[in-house]
């Protein structure tokens, strides 16, 4: 006998336990964080909470260069990955909450006046910088 020959025609033993649920056992297999909290801490490290700076006219023009310069890049096809400052209100306080995002550009409206990182609009008024690469 090689293998299992010895036990291939034998039934199935019965359990003691009562059948497990499709959806018990699915719980089973679900993702799971291995480091919990770690996604509220990286969103953290992001936000800093100052008094909103207004940029002088030689930054404004900078940017200005920067959004050109990205909206040419996405008529030719490339969406170049940059990093934004930006400030919005604080629902709570008068104070400005200044976040820092990473992603893809998917869009430059300079008419309407805002970028789209992903899939987060950002008003040109609200951005105090724009780097990358490609910049």
């Amino acid at each position: 006998m090689t293998g299992y020959q010895d036990i291939i025609d034998k039934d199935r033993p019965v359990s003691k336990r009562a059948r497990m649920s499709v959806a018990d056992r699915a719980k089973i297999f679900s993702p799971f964080s291995a480091l919990k909290g770690f996604e509220e801490a990286i969103e953290k490290k992001n936000i800093i909470i100052k008094p909103r700076t207004e940029l002088s006219e030689e930054e404004k023009e900078e940017l200005d260069v920067r959004f050109k310069k990205l909206e040419e890049l996405l008529n030719k096809g490339e969406h170049p990955i940059v990093t934004v400052i930006y400030f919005i209100k604080a629902r709570d306080t008068e104070e400005d909450i200044c976040f820092q995002k990473t992603g893809i550009v998917a869009k430059v409206n300079i008419e309407a006046r805002y970028i789209q990182i992903v899939d987060e609009k950002i008003s040109f008024e609200d951005l105090y910088s724009v780097t990358g690469e490609m910049l």
